[in-house]
């Protein structure tokens, strides 16, 4: 059997090698380091595959989250309600714009933010709320986008997981996840289902005005070369890192497709055992692209079984083993426990298996039986 890696990344370039390795080379042969046409055409490519007016691309995902913020021109004190079960880089920037994070709980079955908890959460300073599509399934955004609509409120939706996943509205309307809001943003660390081969990000929106102001600010603010308009960062995707993506770009929907039935087998392979809560989805949709594949554990010790499987040469991970409410650097006098039941029950019974578009059906049945294994003695 093939080594189990977390995320098989030689294994993914083995199969496009010829076409990153000629993109690559394009940019070495006409040193178009920055901005060169291979960004642009990489921009122009995500844009058609979206369905989404504007995309600008920059230098990671977390970069992503702050211009977005930075563009719609909040101030310091405005409120920003996130969700509390996620990836610290979605509450980091709120803090680093000196915005005031409001951190929510979420929801059990999907562990996405919790709607009901929004709603609670909502004070005359509230500018905009962040739903996460935590781990590749998309966020209720009906009912967040009626929420934004009531209170006149942004949303900026952290894609950074779930590029790729549709989102079909109540009136049957389907859309790519990350062009639904005001904004998104965008991760392409090379584990994400559309990785590059170092950091990477970029922005979506439809809003033609706000896509202008997102443009300066990724390059020093600058809409002319050394005229400096708006207060902005230096943050843009290199061309090597937009040869890569345009390689991935027209295989993302086989590596999503290929992750949903690795996602199926797991599902089946773990059906009706009373320590195991699987992820609950359909196979014949695409609201959930599975960037990981997460477990809950019930009446077993998940830290013992996560050592079980490492043992056996099996890499596992916790997402996230403390709640952002909990970490140093965001607790805050506001908080109460109470307010975080599901995740504060969540960071206690999660655990993610290898996923990737790699996983053969030997791999998957000894990870399931080592699981098993273990639960079942």
């Amino acid at each position: 059997m093939k080594k189990i890696q977390m995320v098989d990344l030689k294994s993914q370039y083995e199969k496009i090698k010829s076409t990153v390795d000629a993109s690559i080379q394009e940019v070495l042969d006409t040193n178009t380091y920055i901005n060169g046409p291979l960004v642009h055409q990489f921009q122009k490519n995500l844009e058609d595959y979206l369905g989404a007016k504007h995309v600008i691309p920059c230098a990671n995902g977390t970069d992503a989250l702050q211009i977005a913020m930075m563009g719609l021109d909040l101030k310091p004190g405005d409120e920003v309600i996130t969700a509390d079960f996620t990836f610290a880089a979605t509450v980091e920037v709120i803090a680093l714009l000196q915005l005031t994070p409001v951190l929510v709980d979420v929801d059990l079955h999907n562990m996405n933010i919790d709607i009901e908890a929004v709603k609670k959460a909502i004070t005359p300073k509230t500018k905009a709320i962040v739903p996460v599509h935590l781990f590749g399934r998309a966020a209720n955004m009906d009912a967040i986008m009626e929420i934004a609509a009531e209170h006149n409120l942004y949303v900026i939706e952290d894609n950074a997981q779930a590029i790729g996943a549709d989102y079909v509205s109540k009136s049957g309307t389907k859309s790519k996840v990350g062009t639904i809001g005001h904004v998104a943003a965008t991760s392409f660390f090379p584990s994400k289902n559309l990785g590059c081969y170092g950091d990477g990000g970029a922005i979506f929106t439809n809003d033609d005005k706000l896509a202008h102001i997102i443009r300066g600010i990724v390059n020093h603010g600058m809409y002319e070369r050394y005229h400096h308009d708006v207060v902005g960062v230096n943050s843009r995707l290199d061309s090597i890192q937009a040869g890569v993506l345009n390689a991935k770009l027209p295989l993302l929907d086989e590596y999503n497709q290929a992750r949903r039935l690795a996602a199926s087998k797991y599902n089946a392979a773990f059906a009706g055992n009373a320590h195991i809560v699987t992820p609950d989805f359909d196979a014949d949709e695409n609201d959930h692209v599975f960037h990981q594949y997460v477990l809950r554990i019930l009446d077993a010790d998940r830290n013992a079984l996560m050592q079980h499987l490492l043992d056996k040469g099996i890499p596992c991970a916790i997402y996230y083993p403390i709640p952002l409410h909990s970490q140093k650097a965001y607790v805050d006098s506001r908080y109460k426990e109470e307010q975080f039941p599901v995740t504060n029950q969540l960071v206690q019974e999660v655990i993610a298996l290898p996923m990737h578009t790699e996983l053969d059906d030997e791999q998957i049945k000894f990870i399931t039986d080592s699981v098993l294994e273990f639960l079942n003695k």
